[in-house]
């Protein structure tokens, strides 16, 4: 088999591995309501299956410069989440995403002008955060979820966002290296296609409701960057990426059961 065929064979099997995870977790979104279905689109459903085909291409330090660079992007994840928020109180579905991924790739352009230490990621998550979280929680609650019926394309539609993701993301990195992979791999590809499945079927308020809950989660997804960090180098990819999911998973059940303590109290 020539090399060119293996690659191709070997990128196609990473693509559908990518795809059948995402499809996995978008049916477990749907069937969860707005809150648990936040917690869980906040989990890697798209950066992790890109970090673990890194991994196989390339060493711990790739993965813990590329962990680096994910970490400040978050930061611009957070002000796509708000932009969107915002927009999608009166906007179309088009204005509200346009908008929003307009600023993230000028915030993820302005990333590329400076040379990131774990402090700087520190700060710009920290900002993120403390303008974000407050700001969601006016949008968090709506007087009624509407019913979210899928269509046949949905599934389909994000399996291959997520799988072209993948694709470019391992294509690139041999050329492109650490930074700007973890930059790429951070691309919000799972919160796009949920804003753009569901804003024009249950209407921006309510898609706003599921990404404003989503705020918390994203803090524990941020941390697990600095986990794969940290870890990468100590004790090897595979352990790193396992700790960076232990994470996610860790933070989102506290919340879990944080948010289900609230509600018992509240009866």
């Amino acid at each position: 088999m020539s090399p060119d065929l293996h690659f191709i064979l070997l990128l196609a099997l990473r693509m559908a591995v990518a795809a059948a995870f995402v499809v996995t977790a978008s049916i477990i979104t749907e069937r969860s309501g707005p809150v648990m279905g936040a917690l869980i689109a906040t989990l890697p459903i798209s950066a992790g299956p890109s970090y673990v085909f890194l991994a196989l291409d390339h060493d711990a330090a790739f993965i813990a410069e590329g962990a680096l660079a994910s970490f400040p992007i978050n930061a611009a994840t957070m002000f796509f989440c708000l932009v969107y928020v915002f927009l999608a109180q009166r906007q179309n579905a088009v204005i509200s995403v346009g908008g929003a991924l307009a600023v993230w790739f000028l915030l993820a352009a302005l990333e590329r002008l400076v040379s990131w230490t774990l402090l700087d990621g520190f700060i710009a998550n920290a900002i993120a955060f403390g303008i974000c979280i407050p700001a969601f929680r006016r949008f968090q609650h709506v007087k009624k979820m509407p019913l979210i019926t899928r269509r046949w394309y949905d599934i389909p539609l994000r399996a291959t966002m997520v799988a072209t993701l993948v694709a470019l993301v391992v294509s690139l990195s041999r050329w492109v290296g650490p930074f700007v992979s973890g930059t790429i791999a951070l691309f919000p590809v799972v919160l796009t296609s949920v804003t753009m499945i569901l804003h024009p079927r249950i209407g921006g308020p309510a898609t706003a409701a599921v990404i404003a809950n989503g705020g918390w989660g994203m803090m524990g997804f941020s941390l697990s960057f600095v986990v794969l960090h940290f870890a990468a180098l100590r004790f090897g990819s595979a352990i790193a990426l396992s700790l960076a999911l232990a994470t996610c998973i860790g933070w989102n059940l506290v919340l879990w059961r944080l948010g289900r303590r609230r509600a018992a109290i509240a009866r």
